[in-house]
């Protein structure tokens, strides 16, 4: 950034993550002064965007975008436009979008469902790909899979993939609150929840983490802080804890193939790196 006199950056909330960890261990004298930091393709937790605008001196404003819709579907303003949320990922920009419940009615304000966007910028079909054009575009939108709600100011907060959420005895549970609450804990670097088959709950939530460097917070201390901070429902049966976690080539963690690692090493609180 000082080379190239740069004025902003974005990045998955991964790099960001390791950014801030560098300036924890290693802080730089000054840092370029930044307009702003941008954060997209995966969720933020709200406790490491105020870590970051602390450390940098500039605002972090959260967007959203797909592939589907030619990359950006929505994002917070830039400070001189207007108010950034923390936790949400803006205002839609470039086409219509709404939130639909499973039968194509549009939500109120507040109130959860299926984001879906149409306009002239979003894809009109998957290349050979009958069952999947079939189960994406419903009602006149193409349903983006993620469950959202827009708050009274029209801004978008995610509530994560439909999928990805966990089911336990009815309760539906997003894996993206729990990260949350485990990264606004001062000695956890990195954090993905997700769910487990159970007997009695038919899911239940674990959870994998990374430490900060130095830290010595164990299995039992976590869930203490968690049991603390979450309705107890939402509270991890078990949490691993490792030094690494699968990610993309952009550095998005899988929360699929996180579970699937550690769901083969359910015996141990303490596993070993992946690819090992």
């Amino acid at each position: 950034m000082k080379t190239y006199n740069a004025t902003w950056y974005t990045a998955v909330p991964t790099i960001h993550q390791i950014l801030l960890d560098r300036h924890l261990n290693n802080p730089e004298p000054a840092y370029p002064k930044l307009r702003f930091i941008r954060s997209c393709s995966a969720s933020l937790a709200p406790s490491i965007l105020a870590r970051l605008e602390e450390a940098f001196g500039a605002p972090v404003l959260e967007a959203y975008a797909m592939t589907e819709a030619t990359h950006l579907m929505s994002s917070n303003p830039l400070p001189e436009d207007g108010p950034h949320i923390p936790g949400s990922v803006g205002k839609p920009v470039g086409q219509e979008m709404a939130i639909l419940d499973e039968n194509g009615v549009k939500q109120e304000a507040g109130v959860s469902g299926e984001v879906c966007i149409r306009g002239p910028n979003v894809t009109k079909g998957y290349k050979n790909n009958p069952e999947g054009n079939k189960s994406a575009f419903k009602f006149g939108w193409f349903h983006t899979g993620d469950l959202g709600y827009c708050d009274s100011d029209g801004y978008l907060h995610l509530v994560g993939r439909i999928k990805e959420l966990i089911n336990r005895g009815g309760e539906k549970i997003s894996p993206i609150e729990v990260d949350a609450v485990l990264l606004s804990q001062p000695d956890i670097a990195q954090a993905v929840a997700f769910g487990v088959p159970d007997d009695k709950y038919g899911e239940e939530i674990n959870c994998a983490v990374i430490p900060r460097e130095g830290s010595n917070i164990d299995e039992a201390e976590l869930l203490r802080f968690c049991k603390k901070n979450l309705a107890a429902f939402k509270v991890p049966k078990k949490v691993f804890i490792t030094d690494s976690l699968p990610k993309t080539a952009t550095g998005k963690i899988q929360r699929r193939i996180v579970a699937e690692h550690f769901l083969a090493q359910i015996s141990t609180a303490k596993v070993p790196k992946f690819g090992a």
